[in-house]
């Protein structure tokens, strides 16, 4: 099957190719698109818009979980541990790196839609497809720059190095604004779905659903159902399978609507051998979940495991609980793809031990989704595709933005138990007739565990402005049985900090010192 992320390789071939026809008089850069040798025909358009495809997150969706109360940084990587404790500045280089690689992508989505009038056009429903993907993947970027950062510079247009100096922020509304209307506009140009050689790309359905997520990321709640409803329409479906939903066998099902495509070989990731138990290959486990999202998994009946009647066996924590929790997390006892036990406790004298190694986990616990027995072998050279958006999310985000706008029917419960009745899930239906409050904190809950672990949580705790209470203090891990006794894992060291101002991050301090007075800080940088 053909992926996107190898064409990146394909369109820097074709152009070295086309180069090596000119005289030695007439010579075109090999290091950079030429317009005398490109811009030509249909293909190289969608050439170029293949190539805005590498800017898409990947891998480092995780890093989003783990800056929130249900994974931690488990490396002490200076930039990301500094945001998991809340003790960072606008110096920050993750801080940086995200606002640069965003405008990369942005100014590369300018760049196309600059020249892709150029060619000579024999196929206008295609230029116009592409010209919708690209679009979709510019809003794609700003809803992640709105969403961390608020004020940003909204830029539509290549721009010169002298310009970038007398760039100014967009107020955050503004940023929403055009989101808005670049996905109105895109999704009426792209297709409901693709060939299987062209799967991966973006489809009406992605730019719908992240149109509802980023107006529920706004706030604007009519907007976000509408945007929601429509996906709901286009006949997506939950994917059987919970368990496998994350496995190269359940790629490019019908509940991905938006992934970043892999081969292993071509245009890998190294998710195993980021994510993984130590024990497997020397894996660095450099993301690992804690105790609050292992405890937020409801017992197999429904009830919370605090609950009156729940049947919670706190010899036995993590027995007859809700299955996503052992679909998304290795427990102890649980097999790995080497085919060893994983054995985290602290006294267990295994390589996995908390304690063992800093590469092990710190918490007891290790992310399950996407570490494949097929990458065993080489646990750096991964082919799967890491998901984006799904449907499970959008049910979600309709049935959210129902919630807050007060129209409470049976379509809300049916989207939240939907979710929960996945067939090797099975979950009971939350109960009926419950008020705003109640049905806002089940959607919630549904949120943390459904999509747990998949770079939405930070996003969620901020705009909810629960932050400030479930990011302070230290950070717990598993409990394990220790000479008769029940004792919890509390990770050495390490203590979390937030204040008012982490609900934005800064302004990266460069950009801040190439436009002074025109990029002004956010409060309390």
């Amino acid at each position: 099957m053909k992926r996107i992320q190898t064409i990146y390789i394909l369109l820097l071939s074709a152009l070295g190719f086309q180069a090596c026809d000119n005289s030695l008089l007439e010579t075109v850069p090999n290091d950079r698109l030429s317009s005398g040798v490109f811009w030509k025909t249909d293909n190289d358009a969608k050439l170029a818009v293949n190539a805005l495809y590498p800017f898409l997150d990947s891998t480092n969706i995780f890093t989003w979980d783990a800056l929130t109360d249900i994974a931690h940084v488990n490396q002490n990587i200076a930039a990301e541990a500094a945001l998991d404790r809340g003790n960072y500045d606008a110096l920050n280089r993750t801080v940086i790196d995200e606002w640069a690689r965003a405008y990369a992508g942005i100014r590369a989505v300018n760049y196309f839609l600059e020249n892709v009038d150029k060619i000579t056009i024999t196929d206008t429903v295609l230029v116009n497809r592409l010209k919708g993907e690209a679009r979709t993947l510019r809003a794609y970027q700003y809803i992640r720059l709105a969403a961390l950062y608020g004020d940003a510079p909204l830029i539509t247009a290549t721009i010169s190095i002298a310009e970038a100096g007398k760039v100014k922020r967009a107020p955050v509304t503004q940023l929403w604004d055009f989101i808005d209307a670049e996905l109105t506009a895109a999704a009426p140009l792209l297709p409901p779905s693709y060939a299987a050689a062209e799967k991966g790309r973006i489809t009406r359905g992605a730019a719908l659903a992240l149109k509802a997520r980023a107006n529920l990321y706004a706030g604007r709640y009519q907007q976000a159902a509408d945007a929601a409803a429509a996906v709901m329409g286009l006949g997506y479906t939950l994917y059987p399978s919970y368990k496998q939903l994350f496995s190269y066998a359940a790629e490019n099902n019908s509940e991905v609507i938006l992934d970043r495509q892999y081969i292993k070989d071509v245009a890998a990731n190294n998710i195993f051998n980021r994510l993984a138990p130590y024990s497997q290959k020397s894996a660095t486990s450099y993301y690992v979940p804690t105790k609050t999202l292992a405890d937020a998994y409801q017992m197999s009946n429904g009830k919370a495991i605090t609950e009156a009647g729940s049947g919670f066996d706190p010899a036995h924590p993590y027995d007859n609980r809700d299955p996503r929790l052992r679909y998304s997390i290795f427990i102890q006892g649980d097999a790995l793809p080497s085919g060893i036990t994983y054995n985290p406790a602290p006294n267990s004298g295994t390589a996995d031990a908390v304690g063992n190694t800093y590469l092990a986990t710190s918490t007891g616990f290790n992310i399950k989704k996407y570490i494949n027995a097929e990458d065993y072998a080489n646990p750096g050279n991964c082919g799967i595709n890491i998901i984006l958006l799904r449907y499970a999310e959008v049910l979600l985000t309709y049935a959210e933005a129902k919630i807050e706008l007060g129209q409470i029917d049976a379509s809300v419960y049916k989207a939240i138990n939907d979710v929960r009745a996945r067939a090797d899930v099975n979950m009971p239906p939350i109960a009926a007739n419950l008020g705003q409050d109640q049905l806002r904190a089940a959607v919630r809950h549904e949120r943390m565990t459904e999509l747990a672990l998949e770079g939405l949580r930070l996003f969620d705790i901020r705009r909810w402005k629960t932050a400030a209470d479930l990011m302070k203090g230290e950070v717990y891990g598993m409990t394990y049985m220790d000479g008769g006794a029940l004792k919890t894992i509390t990770v050495s060291g390490f203590t979390r900090n937030f204040e008012p101002k982490h609900y934005l991050w800064p302004v990266p301090q460069p950009e801040v010192d190439l436009n002074p007075g025109l990029l002004p800080q956010n409060p309390g940088w």
